[in-house]
């Protein structure tokens, strides 16, 4: 005999899950256990780590607002755990292939292990969307004013979204976070709003934007319409499960081979976005510990100084500059031109000066262990600037790259990327607590939704397949070609062409709501954080 319930829609659902099963004792015990370990392990490598660089405050207050910042940062990665949730583990509750206490944890396992295998790479690529001046003085009011306004922002949105239960993206909030810095950056200094932001990657995330729903209901829907052929014979597919029947073995195990996919895949691609900025942040308060990877050898650095030399000369034989220019000049020359994008004469005259600079400091003390702060704060702000522009005039001015000079060009920025871009195992691992513990909690919200307040009818085995498969691919596709589709919106979308490939309708009214809380997203969260940008430069100035 089939069970049936009142779902939260008012409808009756036949086989609706159990979704307010208590944590045991147990359970909590571990749960608390893991948070107080990890803020203890934190504590404890911070500590280790700024003690062995000899790094001595001159007033606590960086460090108080170091600390306020790192908690606001794997805030933002708690709260991501739990409002991306339902991407994985709404299938396989709502299809019985897992209880719902164990999907989460089992979510909240591969979250974890995901953000562990992580390259990084998407790590630094967000601090890359950031104004160009707040990155170079991060450990000013001004930086802290930018750290504390877009992940306060990006919080409160994805706080607002899961309270109404809606899937936003978190991805597509935390860039919207960021413009929002990033033009009240530019009215506070006078520019025009648009100056200063990669409105190229801005423009990609608001594609993805329409895309991505678009995407997932067409695809899922096509998905479905496949197994219908594929397994006519298996009509069993097609139907919402009987009581807590567990669907048969095979869908099963795929229904939770795709929700492990989508946990480990969320895991190391939004977990590194809160490793970039916990990097910021420890480089601008801390830049004797973090400013640069103490693993390089002397020997390297040797190595290092010598390539930079030739490339210095290299590039001088390409472009003659208008004037003569100082260091200084050089430094504002390529500031001025990754804030706006615009190709002048000097630009490479005053790259290949900055690269001189860096491999002037290399060759004087090969040992990078000592250097004293200033030293590397200036050095690793070189580095970023001459990283940044050689990437961006690859892009727009291929032909000055040719031969033996692209060779050495590509060569000595591989060798800074090494020196600035990478992460401590102890971030990783506060990063991957974070996210993990988060995906346990505050996540029958958003996962009813899904569950039931998109179609009007239950989540079949098939539906919940085709959906999974969708989102699990669609990430793996973004990885490799890096595109900012978002799997929120997949994969929900997805639900939704299964829903309309079923002929079983969709609830407008949640439909509605998913489409503005997503059409909302950038422009709620430039707002948020525009606003907090301007608020908290005002108070860190006065403090």
């Amino acid at each position: 005999m089939k069970s049936t319930a009142i779902a939260s829609n008012g409808l009756i659902h036949e086989g609706r899950p159990n979704l307010d099963h208590k944590p045991s004792k147990l359970t909590i015990f571990t749960f608390v256990s893991l948070m107080i370990f990890g803020l203890g392990y934190m504590i404890y490598n911070l500590t280790h780590d700024i003690t062995a660089t000899l790094e001595s405050p001159t007033t606590l207050i960086p460090y108080v607002l170091l600390g306020v910042a790192l908690l606001i940062a794997l805030a933002f990665e708690f709260v991501n755990g739990f409002h991306d949730t339902a991407n994985a583990v709404a299938t396989v509750i709502y299809t019985h292939s897992l209880p719902a206490t164990t999907a989460v944890v089992w979510s909240g396992f591969f979250n974890f292990l995901g953000v562990l295998a992580s390259s990084g790479l998407v790590a630094f690529g967000i601090i890359a969307l950031l104004p160009v001046e707040l990155i170079l003085q991060v450990g000013s009011a001004s930086g802290f004013a930018m750290i504390f306004a877009l992940l306060i922002a990006a919080i409160l949105w994805n706080l607002g979204t899961w309270f109404f239960g809606l899937p936003a993206s978190s991805s597509h909030t935390l860039v919207g976070s960021i413009v929002g810095v990033g033009i009240a950056n530019a009215l506070l200094h006078g520019r025009s709003a648009t100056a200063g932001m990669d409105w190229a990657q801005v423009e990609k995330v608001g594609a993805a934007l329409l895309i991505s729903p678009i995407f997932g209901l067409g695809l899922a829907a096509a998905v479905y319409f496949l197994m219908k052929r594929l397994f006519a014979k298996r009509p069993e597919l097609f139907e919402a499960p009987e009581g807590e029947q567990p669907p048969p073995l095979w869908i099963r195990a795929l229904l939770i081979l795709t929700c492990t996919g989508v946990s480990f895949f969320h895991g190391s691609n939004d977990g590194q976005k809160g490793m970039g900025l916990i990097m910021l942040i420890l480089v601008g308060v801390v830049p004797m510990t973090y400013g640069l990877n103490h693993a390089i050898s002397t020997e390297e650095s040797a190595e290092f100084a010598a390539l930079a030399q030739v490339t210095a000369q290299e590039l001088r034989q390409i472009q003659v500059p208008n004037t003569t220019l100082m260091y200084d000049q050089s430094r504002n020359v390529l500031t001025t031109y990754l804030r706006d994008k615009q190709m002048n004469p000097n630009v490479v005259p005053a790259l290949a000066n900055i690269i001189e600079n860096i491999g002037e400091q290399a060759r004087v003390e090969p040992d990078i262990k000592q250097w004293n702060s200033k030293v590397v704060g200036n050095i690793r702000n070189n580095m970023y600037l001459t990283s940044e522009t050689i990437k961006h005039l690859e892009k727009s001015q291929p032909q000055l790259w040719q031969g033996k000079v692209k060779e050495d060009v590509d060569a000595f920025k591989r060798n800074m990327d090494k020196a600035t871009k990478f992460i401590p195992t102890w971030v990783k691992v506060m990063v991957a607590l974070a996210l993990g513990l988060g995906t346990m909690v505050g996540w029958k919200r958003i996962v009813v939704t899904v569950g039931e307040k998109i179609g009007k009818s239950h989540l079949t085995y098939a539906q919940g397949a085709s959906a999974e498969l969708v989102a699990v691919s669609t990430i793996a596709a973004a990885d490799v070609f890096g595109m900012p589709v978002s799997t929120t919106h997949v994969l929900s979308s997805g639900i939704a062409g299964t829903m309309v490939a079923n002929k079983a309708g969709l609830q407008k009214s949640t439909v509605k709501n998913l489409l503005l809380a997503w059409v909302l997203t950038l422009p709620a969260a430039i707002l948020l954080s525009g606003s907090l940008f301007w608020l908290f430069s005002k108070l860190f100035v006065a403090v």
